[in-house]
């Protein structure tokens, strides 16, 4: 269970993407001689993320890699925060996110999955753990989710981190005016 004073201090979920909100598999090969690449993103996981639409809570998302498939499924869930660092230097592409939106290490929430994301997990006030994820991984989490990454547990945080707030039936009143013509 999420500790409710750290949910209550997120601004910011930031999401690693390889292993997160994918199964950690790419598809990678040639198209009339075009590279291109695929990866599996979960629909229920993109429906958590506009779950949080509204909440006050930001999203970013947080690759080690460049690739044009995740540029994609940020655009389709309205994702505008997104780096791509083929360096997998995330504590400081994340840093500069923070100071540019005005945020602190203690109003984030990470999920990470390898150990590329260990410098981030030990700095976040809300470091998350996918249920496969490396032993190091899932050390340094104050929540380890049950579903897998890429198949659900970005969904499973989303759900963890609303209810936590007590936040979780507002949300889902929104979503749900927004798809009978009630809401905005």
């Amino acid at each position: 269970m999420l500790d409710p004073r750290a949910a209550r201090r997120v601004r910011l979920l930031a999401l690693d993407v390889d292993g997160v909100l994918t199964d950690n598999g790419v598809y990678i090969g040639a198209v009339a001689g075009e590279r291109v690449e695929f990866k599996r993103f979960d629909i229920q996981d993109g429906l958590g993320l506009a779950l949080l639409h509204g909440t006050g809570i930001r999203v970013a998302l947080v690759s080690g890699r460049r690739s044009e498939a995740t540029a994609l499924r940020a655009r389709e869930l309205r994702i505008e925060d997104v780096i791509q660092d083929s360096g997998a230097r995330k504590v400081p592409a994340l840093g500069e996110l923070l100071a540019r939106h005005g945020l602190g290490w203690d109003e984030v929430a990470f999920v990470g999955d390898d150990l590329a994301d260990l410098p981030v997990m030990q700095r976040v006030g809300l470091p998350i753990a996918v249920a496969n994820a490396v032993e190091e991984i899932k050390a340094a989490a104050a929540y380890v989710t049950e579903a897998v990454g890429g198949q659900g547990a970005v969904r499973e945080v989303v759900t963890a981190v609303l209810r936590a707030r007590g936040e979780y039936e507002g949300a889902m009143d929104r979503y749900l005016a927004e798809r009978d013509g009630r809401g905005a």
